[in-house]
């Protein structure tokens, strides 16, 4: 072998080429393949970092009591989360199809894919009325002083205490006058057994005007109804237009968010008393790791981080060359995504710190609870910097990119209709109840019962030695040892066990002192588990098209396999003619014959519309697209 053919083979195999592939490029023309391997992994770091970071890990971290959530957190990322997301990663890339296509592997199993959708549809509808929230915000940001900063407003109550003094903060002489109130208010309130920020205040008062009950739904938000239409203004035009990712807009969709994130954290550990708010968020509970429902939250809350359940993850992956590294670009991620999550908390908790030591109160109560809780602790930040009003533009507009992503829709009446449920549902007084109804059942139960059956399902009924092989002929290494495992055992068995324990202290959901009525759990349960009976109606279905053919339907498609002839080898290689046919009995050979046009006709329709046009989806609302060469093919 020459020096250079040694050299080449050598840059194959750290890529996780096959051997004997060192230079070959393996574009897919029908599909398209990523543009180069740092666009791939900056995008899907972009995907993976997104508003599951900075808006609902805090809060759920807050609300089952800092440290003790971390704990959990870090075991179901190692155990759980790294290798279910490598699992759909190379789920993806070795059949080079979407959430759909995938289940050729085990056709009695496509509902899986199903609930996937199910699953990103829930979380779609309420994720876009957090991005409107942050487009209220960023408008409200334009103007000379943050609306959010004093306690002289109309919407403040006596209770109200600021946290922002004079000098160097102020913009202009007039806010001499601000301040000189803020300090005799400050005095008369003191000895007050419960305080509230101005950023809370606002929140509560203003941007939600809140009612009572989750059932009283009051009047319609008109500026929060504004701001929806905004939002799905700007989701039909990538609808249109589709959004396509060049390098250079890679390279400042993945970092604009760290800079933003740094300029708060270094801001929020200088101030007075964010040291305790740093204590809370490390120091567990031990009380609390104890219960289930904590450790129920941290996996649901890697899934939902991750990715995984989403289908996105999978159809990501499906535009990778098949003999990409997608294991090195696993661990890459997920890694960089949840540190990026432990980061944002260091920049919520030394601002619960900085507001609990001048309110007087223990960090546990400084704020809300629930899923508004970013819209509190950042915004006060943000009141702290010099300019506070561009920073708070900056911030908010990095809000609104890590969501638009998940926006982007497969059609115009499914996007109306959701529309329509949301003016009603979150644009009136009880909307944060619903808000914090579906992201308790639509986006937590689910993601892990379908994580489940999908690892299942590869493992014991396609069977893990011909899933290892797989990932062998792809990659040039079979996967290591730990992840052998955790897709065998302890992956399903941790999460088998957190489902039970949580059915056994199942607690139903509170807004701080609100507890839901039955008829709104029964909703949520219900929203909970439609995505998952996707997975037996339709196997129902399957088997009922194949009489007494159970063991047909879970077979391997024939036309199961690596997407590309030139890839098909081993004991695919026959697969690819219509020789596989011709061997089996004549009644299977038309049965055979029937299925593969039906499936090839759906999947043309459906990757048409939901993998190749369409961005695709980002479990943190990110925009991510694929370069393809042919968006139509």
């Amino acid at each position: 072998m020459s020096d250079s053919n040694a050299v080449a083979t050598t840059t194959a195999d750290q890529n996780g080429a096959v051997p004997g592939e060192p230079g070959k490029k393996d574009e897919n023309s029908r599909r398209g393949n990523w543009g180069n391997q740092i666009e791939f992994v900056l995008t899907s770091v972009g995907y993976a970092v997104g508003l599951g970071n900075v808006w609902r890990f805090p809060y759920l971290c807050y609300r089952n009591g800092g440290g003790a959530f971390m704990l959990p957190y870090f075991i179901m990322l190692v155990f759980c989360g790294i290798p279910l997301f490598f699992l759909e990663l190379s789920f993806g890339q070795f059949a080079s199809l979407g959430c759909l296509g995938v289940w050729k592997i085990s056709p009695v199993f496509k509902g899986v894919g199903y609930g996937m959708m199910v699953v990103s549809t829930y979380i779609g509808i309420y994720y876009n009325v957090v991005i409107c929230i942050a487009f209220y915000y960023f408008f409200m940001s334009m103007t000379n002083l943050l609306p959010w900063t004093y306690c002289n407003n109309p919407w403040n109550t006596p209770d109200c205490s600021g946290v922002l003094g004079g000098g160097s903060y102020q913009l202009n002489a007039s806010l001499a006058n601000a301040t000189t109130s803020l300090v005799a208010g400050l005095s008369k309130v003191v000895n007050r057994t419960k305080r509230t920020s101005p950023s809370e205040e606002y929140w509560k008062h203003y941007v939600l005007n809140i009612s009572d009950d989750i059932g009283n739904f009051g009047e319609v938000r008109l500026p929060l109804l504004g701001c929806l239409a905004v939002s799905w203004f700007v989701v039909f035009l990538c609808l249109i237009r589709g959004v396509k990712s060049s390098g250079k807009v890679v390279y400042f969709t993945a970092t604009f968010p760290y800079v933003v994130l740094t300029i708060l954290f270094i801001r929020g550990i200088t101030l007075d008393g964010a040291i305790n708010g740093i204590k809370y968020y490390l120091t567990p509970q031990w009380q609390k790791v104890l219960d289930a429902k904590v450790w129920g939250d941290a996996a649901s809350q890697i899934f939902y981080s991750l990715g995984c359940a989403w289908g996105g993850l999978i159809t990501m992956a499906s535009y990778n060359k098949f003999h990409n590294n997608c294991f090195r670009d696993s661990i890459i991620i997920s890694i960089t995504n949840c540190a990026t999550s432990v980061y944002a908390g260091f920049v919520i908790f030394s601002i619960l710190g900085f507001m609990a030591h001048n309110l007087d109160v223990p960090v546990s109560e400084v704020a809300d609870h629930g899923p508004g809780l970013a819209f509190v602790a950042y915004p006060e930040a943000l009141t702290l910097l010099p300019i506070s009003p561009l920073w708070s533009l900056l911030f908010f507009f990095m809000l609104i990119l890590l969501g638009l992503g998940t926006q982007v829709r497969l059609d115009t009446l499914h996007t109306l209709s959701k529309l329509g449920i949301e003016s009603i549902l979150y644009k009136c007084c009880a909307g944060i109840y619903w808000l914090l109804l579906m992201d308790n059942y639509a986006a937590s139960f689910s993601l892990v019962v379908v994580s489940c059956i999908m690892c299942i399902c590869i493992m014991y009924v396609y069977g893990h030695k011909q899933y290892f092989k797989d990932v062998e002929m792809m990659l040039g290494f079979p996967p290591p040892l730990f992840f052998k495992v955790c897709w065998r055992f302890i992956s399903p068995v941790i999460i088998s066990f957190i489902l039970i324990f949580t059915v056994i202290q199942y607690k139903p959901i509170t807004y701080n002192d609100y507890v839901y009525p039955s008829w709104s759990l029964a909703i949520g349960f219900a929203m909970s588990m439609s995505s998952v009976l996707c997975i037996p109606i339709y196997a129902l279905y399957k088997i009922s098209r194949s009489p007494g053919r159970l063991k047909f339907a879970c077979k391997p498609h024939p036309t199961w396999g690596p997407a590309l002839q030139e890839h098909r080898i081993g004991r695919y290689a026959p697969l690819a003619s219509e020789d596989t046919v011709e061997s089996h009995p004549l009644r299977e050979k038309e049965e055979l014959m029937e299925e593969r046009k039906e499936e090839l006709k759906e999947e043309e329709e459906k990757e048409r519309r939901d993998e190749i046009s369409l961005t695709i989806q980002g479990s943190n609302g990110s925009t991510n697209t694929h370069n393809s060469p042919n968006p139509s093919a």
